[in-house]
């Protein structure tokens, strides 16, 4: 029971961030790169804190730092820059579409096989995303910000899949955090002034702060806590819950409306996942005892 505690406390950080990225980033209260300059140090901030604190040390060195450290400022990058054009919809859709592309991958090349239900799970989930996310009318996409987000899942999904063998999920936390500010700065540098040249508002480093002192540098870490107890691709299927949580949350603190696409689509987005975890076959297997 806590363990399942632990990870639902996990999906609503991943909902947050879109949230408070959509808010920030989206609403013009702070360009991109610096939200995730902020968001980086925030957490390494944090989370040095917290493991020095604990008369632990930080692991900076390590091999895995290489894959931990760099998919995690891909992941920061490509994030924040889509949704400088993208709603949260749409982002969420092909984030955790693409997540789901690299980490059944990834797991299947590492060895695993999926059930044939985990794969028909995580298709009729992403169907109902799709049915949820995908804006209406003949608008064009932005080419940029998907290629950008596209690039930010393929990060996320190696960043998870690399979580499966930690040992101190804090401090691998705290030292890919650290390690991910440097080029996150230079990026910031590098930008020529023209380009999303956005002046911070106070509440844009607000948000930037919670979001990488709390919903990433804590909410990763314990992701990286319970991820050694998931398998790859079931880690990617219980992801596909975040969209449908930050829907809820527009609903109930930014008063969104409630239509019948969004039960029908969050219906069939949960009944996937469901079913690719075996839910109903349990349940099943409990009535007939």
């Amino acid at each position: 029971m806590r363990f399942l505690l632990l990870v639902c406390v996990v999906l609503v950080a991943f909902a947050s961030n879109s949230i408070l990225n959509r808010l920030a980033v989206g609403s013009g209260e702070i360009d991109a790169l610096v939200f995730a300059v902020i968001r980086a140090v925030a957490g390494a901030v944090t989370l040095a804190v917290l493991v020095l604190a604990r008369r632990r040390s930080l692991p900076l060195f390590k091999p895995a730092r290489f894959v931990g450290a760099g998919s995690l400022t891909l992941y920061l990058v490509g994030f924040s820059m889509a949704y400088v054009q993208m709603d949260a919809g749409l982002g969420a859709l092909i984030l955790f579409g693409g997540v789901q592309v690299t980490m059944f991958a990834g797991t299947v090349l590492g060895g695993e096989r999926p059930p044939a239900r985990r794969w028909i799970g995580a298709a009729l989930a992403l169907a109902g995303l799709a049915w949820l996310s995908w804006p209406s009318g003949a608008a064009a996409l932005p080419v940029i910000a998907v290629i950008a987000m596209l690039l930010a899942a393929v990060g996320w999904g190696i960043y998870s899949l690399a979580g499966r063998t930690s040992t101190d999920p804090m401090a691998e936390t705290g030292a890919n955090f650290i390690w991910s500010v440097p080029p996150l700065l230079l990026l910031s540098m590098m930008r020529p002034a023209q380009i999303d040249g956005i002046e911070a508002s106070t509440w844009g480093i607000i948000l930037a702060v919670v979001a990488g002192a709390i919903t990433s540098g804590l909410g990763y870490a314990l992701w990286y806590s319970v991820l050694p107890r998931l398998g790859g691709t079931v880690s990617a299927l219980l992801q596909l819950t975040v969209p449908i949580i930050a829907m809820v949350a527009g609903v109930v603190l930014l008063d969104e409306l409630i239509t019948w696409r969004m039960i029908g689509a969050g219906a069939l987005t949960l009944g996937g996942i469901a079913y690719g975890l075996g839910v109903f076959q349990r349940m099943a297997g409990s009535r007939a005892s």
